[in-house]
């Protein structure tokens, strides 16, 4: 996006499993960070949000930050953890269904299971950003765990082919995308690339140290 405000102000909404402070909440923060100050009207959305655990611009202001489904289990006696980021996120995606008025654009992040859902909140666009495809870093060593994850597989690739615009974070997660996803890459469904945010700030002094 260029620099500058821009030309036409979005209600752009943001859902994510759980605002840590990992990989894929850094490039959610820069992308809602970099939107607001566009002009745009940006929203998150999440399952859970631990202020004491958070990158500071989820609780400075930027931006409001709305939990729901934080009471839901994680996982059940550490198992069933990829079941319960299903059941959280769609609690998340009923919720700004029925309580939120219309956006411009949602955003979903890493779970594409909610995506028929917001599809239903017209006129928004759906865009999916996949950081790599779930089914690949599963465990499928045992009969049950593959079991367990053949509905799980087969809802990730259905779901994620329902968005508007599918953007991974490189071309080689695209060629990983291509090559797990066949029957969306059969379809054509091909997804862009972009690239985590770098704060180029943080260079511009020489640093005392090699």
């Amino acid at each position: 996006m260029a620099k500058g405000k821009a030309t036409s102000e979005l209600n752009i909404a943001i859902i994510h499993p759980d605002l840590g402070i990992g990989g894929a909440e850094r490039l959610i923060v820069d992308a809602a960070v970099e939107l607001a100050s566009h002009g745009h009207k940006v929203h998150i959305f999440a399952a859970h949000h631990d202020k004491n655990r958070c990158f500071e611009e989820t609780i400075s202001g930027t931006f409001p930050v709305t939990v729901y489904g934080s009471f839901l289990p994680r996982h059940v006696f550490y198992r069933l953890h990829a079941l319960c980021a299903y059941l959280r996120c769609l609690f998340v995606a009923f919720c700004m269904l029925f309580w939120w008025p219309s956006f411009d654009v949602i955003i979903a992040d890493q779970v594409s299971v909610v995506i028929p859902i917001l599809k239903l909140k017209r006129p928004a666009k759906i865009v999916f950003y996949c950081h790599f495809p779930d089914l690949l870093l599963a465990q499928h060593t045992t009969f049950l765990r593959k079991l367990y994850r053949i509905p799980i597989d087969y809802v990730e690739e259905v779901t994620t082919g329902m968005a508007d615009l599918i953007l991974v974070n490189s071309n080689f997660t695209a060629s990983t995308f291509a090559n797990t996803f066949i029957h969306l890459n059969a379809k054509g469904i091909r997804p862009a690339v972009l690239y985590p945010a770098v704060n180029v700030d943080q260079f511009k002094e020489p640093s005392s140290f090699k």
